[in-house]
């Protein structure tokens, strides 16, 4: 037996506020929209992961979704745009990311990050 798929589930009353946030800032299409359900993807073949955290690491709350993009600084960017609060960071970690968190707008807080290697113009693990 193996896990094929993990889904992320997030109760909004109007689902069609994920828009701003899942499909402008972080690029996502619209897989599916039958009014009370709204699933956004990306087309990618993904990890199945599920992690389980008493922080979020240097003492942050445990975000309720990591996010991994592969150009974070035009993330920030379109987050700023969107006048969106950043709430901690842009940050590099001591594990090799790099990272902010937000708020989407059904307030749950989200971790959007990129390997160091992967981030452009940054060379340091």
């Amino acid at each position: 037996m193996k896990v094929r798929r993990i889904v992320a589930n997030i109760e909004s009353p109007d689902p069609g506020q994920a828009e701003r946030f899942y499909q402008n800032l972080l690029g996502l299409d619209v897989l599916m929209d039958l009014g009370w359900i709204k699933t956004f993807g990306s087309g990618q073949t993904m990890t199945v992961q599920v992690s389980v955290a008493s922080e979020g690491g240097k003492g942050t709350p445990v975000p309720d979704l990591s996010i991994e993009v592969d150009d974070l600084p035009c993330v920030l960017e379109r987050a700023r745009q969107a006048g969106i609060a950043i709430e901690y960071g842009p940050a590099d970690e001591p594990w090799g990311v790099r990272r902010f968190y937000v708020r989407d707008p059904f307030g749950k807080l989200i971790n959007i990050l990129q390997h160091n290697e992967s981030v452009p113009g940054n060379s340091s693990r």
